[in-house]
């Protein structure tokens, strides 16, 4: 299965993350940058089996992205061979940079 990782700390809008999409994907020029053609993509150009995975996303990604990230549920749902996860950033516990800090 080919696994595609997509680092939201590199995306700030919806054109920053097509842009990093199409280049992991490999789609097409004529890709348009929306839901409906990464979901015609992720249907029928897109090779499968495919799990794409989003990490370090941030709250307010997660709000950005809202729409996309319930499109790719739905297709996960559809699609054999098609899974998707996300993950929120981690951030350090603050006791603990103080522990160190203190060393």
């Amino acid at each position: 299965m080919k696994e595609i990782l997509i680092d939201f700390l590199n995306i700030g809008d919806d054109e920053d993350f097509y842009t990093e999409l199409k280049s992991k994907l490999e789609l097409p020029d004529y890709f348009g940058d929306n839901l409906n053609a990464l979901n015609d993509s992720l249907k029928g150009y897109v090779e499968l089996p495919l799990h794409l995975e989003f990490v370090n996303m941030s709250v307010d990604q997660l709000e950005t992205f809202e729409d996309l990230l319930t499109m790719l549920e739905e297709i996960e749902e559809e699609e054999e061979d098609f899974t998707f996860s996300y993950y929120l950033e981690q951030y350090e516990d603050d006791d603990e940079n103080l522990d160190e800090n203190e060393e």
